[in-house]
């Protein structure tokens, strides 16, 4: 753990603290407001989704930029520009025209964002190596997950108590502060040669880490895809079938979906922390198991509904599947893409690591919208929903135990 936690790594930790906690606290609070000024959830949702466009096609560009420019710069840059940006907004917010401000000030988070994701991940395995990048990997996304739980509490508290601009100021603060941190982070930078206008390079990029990922490491690729998959089945059953499920069909108060959000948080953390623990004796061909309990998970979830349990049986089946549905995720993208990170050269890292991003960006939304249809339409029989889905994660599970049996000894496939 001496190694682990080594200045470098121990920089970039607290500085994703400071952003993450500024970062999550403010969109909570921000949506909050929205609620209260215009009653509106769909108002909300659709800036949400607007902020998502420059995330989807600007992550690529992000991964070009973390492997040709200075990524300690980049990432200080990046957090003083968010710092910034949450301080202009504070400041023209009292003056009127609230909601495209706050609309505005979503959509340049956003753009700031998918530079920065790609830039800390391709830090990572700059820092670290070995069973380190591993932990490494699993204590970002067990922050991440700790700030996901703690900040709609802090975020509630903080806007009912002291209002919107308080916690403007207090998110540009954290963004300050992550900027101060990482200014006294010591990396080697990735020297590139270019060549020509900055279209040439776009372009050389595109097709560098297109041939890497098409003819030099194909496992990658596929891998990449099925992290993808994993993210869509996630999207569709969690995010959207769990809350569908305990608010519609069982009929429960939101107390009870607040408390399955709380434990689900829980379990992504847990998760993170099983995946540090495990370290030493993870290997790739792992995942597969762990894609397959899932799977596996979703068939007490849906034979709950075929049985006479009740509103409240069914309701204790769903959360302890999905919390182990989300134990399982959470160890899932820790190992994929530490396993992605250590096949990747340090020069192309920025790149691959973009596409990881941009795919799970866009696979979200698909399966939303896909497991939406389905619910609504088997909103009665909903284990024609949730048994299906499991037999085919298994099966995609089963399936992909070549691939990882052959990432693990080194082979293409």
């Amino acid at each position: 753990m001496k190694i682990l936690f080594s200045p470098n790594f121990t920089l970039l930790l607290l500085g994703q603290v400071s952003s993450l906690l500024g970062n999550y606290t403010l969109k909570f609070a921000l949506s909050m407001y929205i609620l209260e000024r215009t009653g509106s959830a769909s108002v909300f949702a659709g800036m949400l989704a607007l902020a998502m466009l420059p995330t989807i096609l600007l992550s690529p560009f992000g991964g070009i930029l973390a492997d040709r420019a200075d990524r300690r710069k980049v990432m200080v840059g990046l957090d003083a520009l968010s710092g910034l940006a949450v301080g202009l907004a504070a400041l023209v917010l009292p003056r009127g025209r609230d909601l495209p401000v706050i609309g505005a000030l979503l959509v340049v988070l956003a753009a700031l964002g998918a530079f920065e994701s790609p830039t800390v991940q391709a830090c990572v395995p700059q820092m670290l190596s070995g069973e380190d990048l591993l932990r490494g990997n699993a204590l970002v996304g067990q922050v991440s997950s700790l700030a996901g739980l703690v900040t709609p509490f802090l975020g509630s508290l903080l806007y009912t108590a002291l209002g919107v601009l308080p916690v403007l100021w207090g998110a540009a603060a954290c963004f300050f502060l992550t900027a101060a941190l990482e200014g006294l982070i010591r990396l080697d930078r990735m020297r590139a040669e270019s060549s020509g206008s900055i279209f040439a390079v776009i372009r050389e990029d595109f097709a560098v880490t297109a041939h890497f990922l098409g003819r030099e490491q194909p496992g990658i690729l596929k891998l990449l895809l099925l992290a993808a998959l994993v993210s869509l089945f996630v999207a569709g059953t969690a995010v959207v079938g769990f809350p569908f499920l305990v608010r519609t069909v069982l009929g429960l108060s939101a107390r009870y979906y607040g408390a399955a959000e709380s434990a689900m948080g829980l379990s992504a953390v847990l998760g993170s922390a099983l995946a540090v623990l495990l370290a030493p004796r993870l290997r790739p061909r792992h995942l597969s198991g762990v894609f397959l309990l899932f799977g596996a998970c979703l068939f007490p979830a849906g034979a709950a509904f075929l049985l006479p349990l009740g509103p409240l049986g069914r309701y204790l089946v769903l959360l302890a599947m999905f919390c182990l549905c989300q134990l399982g995720c959470s160890v899932f993208s820790t190992c994929a893409i530490t396993l992605i990170q250590q096949r990747t050269p340090e020069g192309l890292m920025g790149k691959v690591v973009s596409c990881v991003f941009t795919l799970s960006l866009c696979a979200q939304p698909l399966g939303q919208v896909a497991y939406g249809a389905l619910f609504d339409r088997f909103s009665r029989q909903v284990w024609w929903v949730l048994l299906p889905t499991g037999a085919l994660v298994c099966a995609i599970a089963l399936g992909s135990r070549g691939l990882f049996l052959s990432l693990e000894g080194g082979k293409e496939v």
